[in-house]
């Protein structure tokens, strides 16, 4: 639980983001309960009929996300779930019913072994092995010679906690190919999937069509409220329904997360790509402007990004980083960073390294490179005041 003074710093953030007049992305969630709902209001009726009945234990607008959803990723059929992490595990425990083998393939800073507190373990009953501990996801010949055998190999699409890294196309294939050699099924977490269309080169469907399951974010990337869908075969996904009732997914009414849902697909997916290749004109900029300020170290990771998110890697402490981020959103009205973070050896970070997630979004379009310069010029005077 967070402390008296820990949610006072939070609320000292939140304002300085708020209230600032430049940032690199505009995130729903700093927005106040009026707001967000007001603004799914006005936004509701483009994109599913206002006089059409409110769900209940799905149907309506929800079966309209879950059929869009479908056809957008070129599976056959979607389940919408209030949580990813509900849908991931379900899909991993009806693969393993279906392959006979509960083991599941997946990177050590995969989210499931990251942020769900062992749940694949403890409440599904799997056992999740790594093929490797790289910064990255692993390699065809990792996975053919990995000494275990594993019903489904589950690859995060970027991997988010290694620097929202991905493979390139050739790699991403050959490495399906090789689980399929081992008889295992491949699974997408695809909670940031919208956004990997211009690294590879490849539209959604043939991205997707190369798993026999995926999970899709609409509040990571879209700006939804919440939830997650679960596509894949029509039999699967009426498996997962019977799954997700008895996890507790089986909610009465939905139609806020949904519409919110479908406005994201409406208006951000078509954006996605213009951010993705903006983000490269931010990176570049952020490593010219910490270059001319004279920092004795830094890092972009990974340079050029291969998403709209990427790390940077700074050598001093996350209070120093946090403060100075603060006070130039407060002093200057620009918010260039956010959250700052102790790194970790698996990750790659040196000891001593502090990073932050950036995410070019589109209040991040306004930008020009030498703004992010000046951006970096007036942070790193902060930073050295405080150091």
């Amino acid at each position: 639980m967070a402390t008296m003074d820990e949610q006072e710093q939070r609320r000292r953030r939140l304002t300085a983001w708020r209230g600032a007049r430049r940032v690199l992305a505009r995130v729903g969630a700093d927005a106040t309960l009026g707001e967000r709902l007001a603004a799914l209001a006005a936004d509701a009726p483009s994109v599913h009929d206002p006089d059409d009945c409110t769900d209940v234990y799905g149907g309506g607008v929800v079966a309209d996300l879950e059929r869009r959803t479908a056809r957008l990723l070129g599976m056959e059929a979607a389940a919408f779930f209030p949580t990813g992490t509900m849908a991931q595990q379900v899909a991993l425990r009806c693969w393993a019913g279906r392959t006979g083998n509960a083991t599941v393939a997946l990177h050590p800073l995969s989210h499931p072994e990251m942020h769900e507190g062992g749940a694949l373990g403890v409440v599904s009953g799997l056992r999740t092995v790594h093929p490797t501990s790289g910064p990255r996801l692993p390699d065809a010949e990792e996975i053919r010679e990995f000494p275990e055998p594993f019903g489904t190999l589950m690859l995060e699409l970027p991997l988010r906690d290694a620097g929202f890294v991905l493979p390139s196309w050739e790699e991403l294939t050959a490495v399906v190919d090789a689980a399929r050699e081992r008889d295992a099924v491949v699974h997408f977490d695809g909670a940031r999937l919208w956004e990997c269309g211009p690294h590879f080169g490849r539209a959604l469907p043939e991205i997707a069509g190369l798993a026999d399951s995926v999970y899709v974010s609409f509040y990571k990337s879209l700006d939804g409220l919440s939830g997650a869908v679960l596509a894949g075969p029509s039999t699967l996904v009426e498996e997962a329904r019977v799954w997700r009732h008895r996890y507790g997914g089986q909610l009465f009414q939905q139609f806020p997360a949904a519409l919110s849902a479908l406005v994201g697909l409406e208006r951000e997916l078509p954006r996605l790509p213009s951010y993705v290749a903006h983000a490269k004109v931010v990176a570049g900029a952020l490593a010219e402007g910490f270059a001319a300020a004279g920092l004795p170290w830094f890092r972009i990771h990974p340079e050029p990004p291969h998403t709209h998110q990427f790390q940077v890697w700074l050598p001093y402490g996350t209070e120093v980083l946090d403060e100075a981020s603060v006070r130039q959103a407060e002093r200057t009205g620009v918010a260039l960073f956010r959250r700052w973070f102790a790194g970790t050896g698996g990750a790659g970070l040196p000891p001593g390294v502090s990073f932050t997630e950036v995410t070019v979004g589109g209040a991040g379009l306004e930008w020009s490179a030498e703004d992010v310069r000046d951006a970096v010029a007036g942070f790193v005077g902060v930073v050295r005041g405080l150091s």
